[in-house]
């Protein structure tokens, strides 16, 4: 791929799901020769899994300082939030990758804790931009849109809306009677939180006008980053590849 100039267009780039991937990060960063000049949005799920969740969050953290960086959470970010706050273990999050950020914790500071806390507490739960796209961790059910949703952790959970794109009809217009209305509100929307391993792929998938990118990362996948005006996507190694001496997810 040819190298990226200072006179290169900006682009915004969106991040699927990380899951403690810290050197798939930077795998991927460098092979999409990302700039200081990008706007970088991240769909959460950053922790739990590979075992760099805590020095992932300090990197993510020092690269918002460098350049225009937009962080969604996810649903093991609002676990590993609460533990962070509490020092409380939900039952739920050790069954989903838990303990490996905690371990990844073992040797970080209190201080250095509470500035990872800041970090989650201040991420975003949806975000719109002006061009009507929508980006959201998982999906939302209010037919009016992820703004209307009455309990926010819907939209860190919520896998029908992918559900439904999934199982519309190919090329089905919106300006059909057919079209569902949650999927109206926006032009387009990325999402992530279901990976797209479940359907033997792992390359975005794109459904009418919602694009996943969880590629796996957190399991056997790569992860994936995507210029969402070329749809031009880089995805790092296997993630399995970058950690062989541990299981992920798995």
């Amino acid at each position: 791929m040819p190298k990226r100039t200072e006179k290169t267009r900006p682009r915004t780039l969106v991040v699927g799901d990380i899951h403690g991937g810290y050197a798939a990060l930077k795998q991927v960063l460098k092979r999409a020769s990302v700039t200081p000049a990008d706007t970088l949005i991240f769909l959460g799920d950053y922790v739990d899994g590979w075992s760099a969740s805590a020095a992932l969050i300090s990197w993510l953290i020092s690269l918002s300082q460098r350049q225009s960086c937009l962080f969604l959470k996810g649903n093991h970010d609002i676990w590993c939030e609460h533990w962070l706050a509490t020092c409380e273990i939900p039952t739920s999050w050790m069954a989903n990758g838990g303990a490996s950020t905690m371990l990844s914790y073992e040797s970080v500071s209190l201080q250095k804790r509470q500035e990872h806390l800041a970090f989650f507490q201040a991420m975003s739960f949806w975000h719109r931009d002006a061009q009507n796209r929508l980006f959201v961790h998982a999906g939302f059910t209010d037919m009016y849109g992820a703004e209307k949703e009455s309990h926010k952790e819907v939209l860190l959970w919520d896998r029908t809306l992918w559900e439904m794109a999934l199982c519309m009809r190919p090329r089905l217009g919106q300006d059909n009677p057919a079209y569902p209305q949650r999927l109206k509100n926006y032009a387009e929307i990325y999402l992530g939180h279901t990976p797209v391993l479940r359907y033997g792929v792992t390359t975005p998938l794109h459904r009418a006008n919602v694009w996943n990118m969880d590629t796996g990362a957190g399991f056997t996948g790569p992860l994936t980053i995507m210029d969402i005006h070329t749809k031009t996507f880089w995805q790092s190694d296997p993630l399995p590849l970058l950690y062989p001496l541990e299981k992920g997810r798995n």
